[in-house]
């Protein structure tokens, strides 16, 4: 079994794929490693030094935003793991981003935000302070916010630049109860939400604030194992090279 595949992952064409392959995660999200290793990858942890601060303003449909800012992520590592070392370039390296919006739209929707300009989607990232957390969790208070992931892989092809690209974005609902100031108060002093994108832990503490969720709850602690596996098995049924350069 490859070092990066653990004993307990199931034995799907992806998994098969990625045995004796060198596989990076450019994150140091804990959270993010602990979900690749419950589904049995254990990849190398090589942090991306991209900066993060594409303008949200720039994308007309925000949806776009952390994928664009995972692709960064992505390229930015893999790149420089080739420089640094030709003879032992990463196979596959995964990065991803995540976003909360504010008074989402329904899931189903094939509106556009653009079009619907009454409703305010507020990205909200990760909060300044703790006065940022209060202000971000009592507008989110017994409402529904959207947490959006994007998923970005890059992999070696023989075509320039040497790499491809493949990417996705992953949409769940979280719900809100309708929770007193003096809760909302309580955890923001936790200082648990500070380093959370919207500003709460739906896995910790912050799950006490949450009514329901509606889609992948994976995604909502940051990182859509379902999608991203699902993307792994259609590159390896649609392209017979996938990870063979």
């Amino acid at each position: 079994m490859s070092r990066h595949i653990l004993p307990h992952a199931l034995q799907i064409p992806a998994i098969k794929k990625l045995k004796d392959k060198r596989i990076v995660l450019a994150s140091n999200s804990p959270r993010r490693q602990e979900i690749l290793k419950t589904f049995g990858l254990a990849p190398d942890i090589v942090p991306s030094t991209f900066r993060e601060d594409l303008p949200a303003s720039s994308f007309e449909d925000i949806h776009e935003y952390p994928v664009a800012t995972a692709t960064h992520k992505a390229v930015e590592v893999y790149e420089r793991l080739v420089q640094e070392d030709p003879d032992n370039a990463p196979d596959l390296v995964i990065a991803a981003d995540t976003v909360v919006l504010t008074h989402a739209l329904p899931l189903a929707s094939q509106i556009s935000y653009a079009d619907l300009p009454q409703i305010n989607q507020e990205l909200l990232e990760k909060p300044l302070d703790k006065s940022d957390n209060l202000r971000m969790l009592m507008d989110l208070n017994g409402g529904v916010c959207e947490v959006v992931t994007g998923v970005s892989i890059v992999y070696p092809v023989i075509s320039s630049p040497g790499y491809d690209i493949k990417s996705i974005d992953e949409r769940s609902l979280v719900y809100f109860a309708d929770n007193p100031k003096h809760l909302v108060s309580a955890y923001v002093n936790s200082g648990e939400g500070v380093d959370r994108a919207g500003g709460f832990a739906i896995q910790g503490l912050g799950g006490i604030l949450i009514r329901k969720i509606e889609g992948d709850y994976n995604n909502v602690v940051g990182f859509p194992a379902t999608s991203f596996f699902k993307l792994l098995d259609m590159l390896v049924e649609e392209d017979s090279d996938f990870l063979d350069i």
